[in-house]
């Protein structure tokens, strides 16, 4: 599915498709950015499990996708992403 912007250039949306938890710095940058709802931030304990933010067993907050379908494909996490590779884009399928 392509699209031209206002000047006419084409233009390819790249919907977000997954958070790679293991890279996700947890800077919530992204979560910030994203304008409609499609991201959200979780805690893990030390053994991965996803618990409470204000947990006593929280170790790391990461970035996660809360709803996948609200997505735009604007890009714009991907601009400001602190963590190289946490991401993942895919364009869209007909």
């Amino acid at each position: 599915m392509q699209s031209l912007t206002r000047d006419g250039t084409p233009w390819l949306p790249m919907y977000l498709d997954e958070i790679v938890e293991s890279k996700c710095i947890g800077c919530g940058r992204c979560n910030k950015v994203c304008s409609h709802g499609v991201l959200g931030m979780k805690g893990l304990t030390e053994d991965g499990d996803e618990c409470p933010i204000d947990d006593e067993d929280m170790e790391r907050i990461i970035t996660t996708i809360v709803d996948k379908g609200k997505c735009t494909g604007c890009n714009a996490c991907a601009l400001v992403c602190g963590a190289k590779g946490a991401q993942v884009h895919v364009a869209a399928t007909a």
